[in-house]
């Protein structure tokens, strides 16, 4: 079983809450109506990324008769003036269009070491440098030590920087060097060339840094790691994760009064309808399954605003939940994902670190699942909670069915489209060493086994997968995430690797 069965201490929880009387002291108010609205636009709540963009240049002296002047396209204090705001219509329309927050910083001109010193660290996520022209002493004074630095050059986008030609590992560490004292603050890997695109995917992994590392998470029932029971202690040092672990005994009362709240439970009949008459949508399951996640969607949804977080994960899937919700949370939680928080079952700090900064890459939902033997480079991806906008947009076609191994309560069936490129993330147990491949969609199949299936065809060596990590959690993501996801890993103690094509 992909979860395993109900532990003694789920049984007597259930039991105590069973006998509990409802709860009637509990606020009993109605929900918005608008709470849940699947035409509401995806988002998920972010700190936006601070940007510095700072301009290095300096201006030369003309001597007759000798060499006065380095390369470079901004030799004057018009040059500069000129060049900053080049720089300034980029960066808006970069963040304009970049689909995850970046609050751009006024341009700061830098053109001396002591105009270097006088800039804070802390007032930016992000150094981005320009270095037009000027010597190396100033550039390796404005390479951040403790924020994260980018460093831009142009050849053909504007004028030409005398740091196109000068870069190098004399002030750059190498390819998969980590930082060390003495070492360079930033490394070849931190500089683009001409490219916005090369800028902007670099921005969405820092980005995702920041929103990833220190996140708070929701833990109803406690937190767990599958074949590994330190991975929340890992979460918590390596990740900094603010693990909120939250009592079934504190839980239960209010579950009981919110389905004997008569005012709940018509809105929430009416929040079934308009799911079940989503199109593509197909009902296999009793109806009052649907309703009763709904009533935990609300629930979930005060829960998660009561601890100011956006994830929430629940233990106790397939035994503590199902006769106190009177359903099961497979739908609530992809409910959940679909309109931007990130909702995991299993309680699991092996995976769920994964599922937080792939999440936070995308900017979509995320698919936390069981993994499978892989042959012939296919393997299956199976699990009873996949969002169904997984793409932000559109809601792909789903049977609503029961959960399979308990054959109860409401799970989604997921049809994701033939063809549809993913990218997935395997941690290795709780070590934090993490391995990424890409795969295509090939087939939404139904096995006997956890109702969302997607037969995926890998990319490159998938034997390498036979001496990986098995028989455990993976999460996938649509699209191609891999060089943000390695551009993220050294910055959040993860060693990273990748499986693909050649």
């Amino acid at each position: 079983m992909c979860c395993g069965h109900p532990s003694r201490r789920d049984f007597l929880l259930t039991s105590l809450a069973a006998a509990t009387p409802p709860a009637l002291a509990l606020p009993q108010s109605p929900w918005p109506a608008d709470l849940w609205d699947p035409e509401r636009p995806y988002h998920a709540p972010g700190a936006a990324l601070r940007v510095q963009p700072v301009l290095m240049y300096r201006v030369p002296q003309r001597r007759q008769a000798a060499s006065w002047k380095s390369w470079g396209g901004v030799q004057s204090e018009e040059a500069a003036a000129d060049e900053a705001n080049r720089i300034a219509q980029e960066l808006r329309t970069l963040a304009a269009g970049a689909g995850f927050g970046i609050e751009v910083k006024p341009v700061v001109k830098v053109s001396s070491l002591e105009a270097a010193a006088r800039l804070d660290e802390a007032e930016a996520d992000v150094r981005l440098i320009y270095p037009a022209t000027g010597p190396g002493d100033l550039l390796r004074s404005l390479m951040p030590q403790k924020s994260h630095g980018i460093i831009f050059v142009r050849r053909r986008s504007g004028p030409i920087y005398y740091w196109y030609e000068a870069l190098s590992t004399r002030y750059l560490r190498k390819r998969n060097q980590p930082p060390s004292p003495g070492a360079p603050p930033l490394s070849v890997e931190d500089v683009v060339v001409d490219e916005p695109g090369e800028l902007l995917w670099r921005l969405r992994s820092l980005y995702a840094v920041k929103n990833f590392l220190g996140a708070r998470v929701v833990a109803l029932g406690g937190a767990r790691g599958k074949y590994a029971p330190e991975a929340p202690q890992v979460a918590r040092e390596r990740f900094r994760l603010d693990i909120v672990e939250v009592s079934y005994e504190s839980f239960a009362p209010r579950i009981r009064a919110a389905l004997s709240d008569a005012r709940k439970v018509a809105q929430t009949e009416r929040w079934a309808s308009r799911y079940l008459a989503l199109p593509g949508t197909t009902l296999e399951t009793d109806r009052r399954f649907v309703v009763n996640a709904f009533i935990l969607y609300g629930l979930f949804r005060e829960l998660l605003d009561e601890h100011a977080a956006s994830v929430l994960t629940i233990a106790g899937c397939m035994g503590t939940i199902l006769p106190l919700a009177e359903t099961t949370a497979c739908l609530t939680l992809s409910l959940l994902n679909d309109e931007g928080r990130l909702a995991l079952c299993e309680s699991d700090f092996v995976i769920i670190p994964a599922c937080i900064l792939l999440w936070r890459i995308a900017g979509a939902p995320v698919f936390l699942h069981n993994s499978t033997f892989p042959h012939a480079g296919i393997v299956t991806c199976a699990h009873c909670t996949a969002p169904r906008r997984m793409s932000r947009t559109r809601y792909e076609p789903a049977r609503i069915l029961t959960h399979y191994e308990s054959e109860y309560g409401a799970a989604p069936k997921v049809e994701v489209p033939v063809g549809q490129a993913v990218t997935f993330i395997n941690p290795e147990y709780a070590t934090c060493r993490w391995i990424g491949m890409r795969g295509v969609v090939e087939n939404n199949p139904f096995y006997e086994i956890c109702r969302s299936q997607q037969d995926v065809r890998l990319e490159g060596d998938w034997r390498r997968l036979l001496d990986e990590v098995r028989d455990s959690h993976w999460v996938m993501a649509y699209g191609d995430w891999l060089q943000e996801a390695g551009y993220a890993a050294p910055r959040v103690g993860v060693q990273w690797e990748t499986i693909q094509a050649a």
